[in-house]
């Protein structure tokens, strides 16, 4: 009998341990993952929202279906709660919050616009990572680029949130991009040369754009920076988001595209193009700093 009871209370440990084990991975610290919506995923802290990853095809009430999307981060919210970014804005609704799209793609002998959602859809795969640490909530993912059920571009995602200290969030995008089997060529559009990883922002008033040259007076493209950001009020808050281009990119320091109206964004690889091959990986990395007056 005394055995017996042993090896319950051994078993009820093992138990207790694989159950502290799955708490852990989905946020018993800080950090928490919560199923917002069947297509949204919510990172907060200590029950304060940090951001929604949108993994399911959305669409907002009363805009053409054609503009349906997923794959990119939105809500983005300011350590004091601040939305700081947007979606379906009236002026672009193809923009949406923090993304990384292109407008051309050429695949197998046609062109597709994942920027503007024509032709060739960024679409959920699987989830590889939710680990929410005492100092990192990390929230990993693989996506394809589609056109119908035609799988063009494996695309893995990985976010890394830091804790908000003095006013200010730190999120590390690492974004991996490979061809499944046919090469796949991008560029940014003719002309101006936008496309790659950029953030749109909510409305709001007293608009400034600053750049590691100073405040931004006009609206500039293909301008080479290592950063970006806008500050402005929003909703009688102010806040704001500075865009790093990490030193490891290629082309570094690489040119923007900067709108007043709230569009700042890396432009890369720009007005050349490049190829994705399969087995040859390629890596960019960016950091976002969203930040609110305490």
């Amino acid at each position: 009998m005394g055995r017996g009871r042993g090896k319950d209370r051994t078993g009820m440990r093992r138990i207790a341990l694989l159950l502290a084990s799955a708490l852990a991975a989905w946020g018993a610290g800080p950090f928490e993952f919560r199923q917002q919506s069947p297509a949204s995923l919510a990172i907060t802290e200590n029950g304060k929202p940090v951001l929604v990853y949108n993994h399911g095809m959305i669409l907002k009430d009363g805009v053409d279906a054609k503009f349906r999307r997923s794959s990119y981060i939105h809500p983005i919210y300011a350590p004091d709660g601040t939305v700081v970014t947007d979606d379906f804005p009236k002026d672009h609704l193809h923009h949406r919050g923090a993304c990384w799209s292109w407008p051309i793609v050429k695949f197998e002998g046609k062109t597709y616009d994942v920027w503007a959602v024509q032709g060739m859809h960024q679409k959920f795969v699987r989830w590889i990572a939710r680990k929410a640490g005492a100092q990192t909530a990390v929230l990993s993912m693989e996506n394809g680029w589609f056109v119908e059920d035609r799988k063009a571009v494996k695309e893995v995602v990985e976010l890394t949130v830091h804790p908000a200290a003095g006013g200010k969030r730190e999120i590390g995008l690492q974004l991996t991009l490979e061809a499944v089997d046919s090469p796949v060529e991008l560029a940014g559009r003719e002309v101006k040369g936008y496309g790659g990883f950029g953030v749109r922002f909510a409305p709001r008033t007293e608009t400034v754009l600053r750049t590691d040259a100073g405040t931004e007076a006009k609206d500039t493209d293909m301008v080479p920076h290592p950063w970006a950001e806008l500050e402005a009020n929003f909703a009688g808050h102010r806040a704001g988001l500075r865009v790093e281009d990490v030193a490891s990119n290629p082309k570094f320091p690489n040119g923007w595209c900067l709108r007043h109206y709230g569009y700042v964004a890396v432009n890369y690889p720009g007005l050349e193009s490049i190829t994705l091959v399969k087995g040859k990986p390629l890596r960019l990395n960016y950091r976002m700093t969203v930040f609110s007056q305490q």
